[in-house]
Formats: C-alpha cells, structure tokens, sequence
C-alpha cells in the first residue's frame, strides 16, 4: 500500500529522455590503382587485334600501390568483349595474360609465382607495400579468317583492389 509520502517522491523524479547519437566514419582503401599506360591494339592480319609490341600494339598497364600488405589482392582481368566496335556479324575469340611487371620491391616478383588464374582473371596476394605494375595482354581474333570491319574497337581491363 502506497502512502501519499512514496507517491510524492515518485511524482518528483524526472522523466528519462533518450537519443540515439550517429558515429559516422569514413574508410578510405589502402590500395590505389592507376592507369600507368593505355593499351593500343595493332592490327598485324585483317583478322586480328593484339596489344604484342611485334603487332604494333601497346600493352595496357595497371600500377597498384599498395599502403598496407596482407590486407588486399590485386584482381586483374583482360577484355572479352568489345565495350565499343562496329557492327561485328561473327564470334571473336580472346586470348590474354596478365603479369607481374615493374616492382618497387624485388621481393614482389613473388607475387608473379604465386599468382591465381581462373577465366580471364589473375589473383594476386598484395602481401608486401610498395608499388607493383601489372602488363596485360590482349588479343582478339575474329570469326575463322574474317576480317575485322574498319572503324574504332575499344576493350576494358578490368582492375580490382579486395580487401581481404
């Protein structure tokens, strides 16, 4: 049973409030990628496009600074399709490779041995800081013996840091 005394004590304590406070944070990556050369491709048949330096070509290179080791891979995939071309009536068939280039670290070379290549795709474990450069190799050819049609053909390397 309440006394008028306990009910004049629980009237004079205060009411709670209550907010929910953000915490906002910003995570930048530790691993950047830029474009160090943009690919070309020759044309040594009517059939063929390469980025071979003996087809007149120019490999695209990637360059990967990476900030922190163990933390992230290097995931790297050459073109199979045109992002841009003419009208093409007939299958193109793609090849390619990607590998360790320049390193800022000799140690990185060990990168190169350890790669993983599945697809169009190579892996590799960004286990060291520094700046490595990764050469990628492209090449399409069209049809059985088809000449490519005249005009402008662009392909997309596709450049990825995971964190891990």
């Amino acid at each position: 049973m309440r006394t008028n005394k306990s009910l004049i004590l629980l009237a004079a304590l205060p009411m709670m409030a209550l907010a929910n406070v953000p915490i906002l944070g910003t995570v930048e990556s530790k691993c950047v990628i830029q474009t160090d050369t943009s690919g070309v491709y020759g044309n040594p048949s009517p059939s063929k496009l390469s980025t071979d330096a003996t087809s007149g070509g120019v490999k695209p290179i990637v360059r990967y600074d990476i900030l922190v080791a163990d933390h992230y891979k290097a995931v790297v995939s050459y073109p199979l399709s045109f992002s841009s071309s003419p009208e093409l009536e007939d299958v193109v068939n793609w090849t390619g490779a990607v590998a360790v280039g320049q390193t800022s670290d000799a140690a990185m070379s060990a990168f190169e041995t350890s790669k993983v290549s599945y697809n169009n795709t190579v892996e590799f474990d960004l286990s060291l800081t520094g700046s490595v450069w990764f050469d990628v190799d492209s090449e399409a050819e069209y049809g059985y013996d088809k000449s490519f049609p005249a005009g402008d053909y662009t392909a997309m390397v596709l450049a990825e840091c995971i964190a891990q």
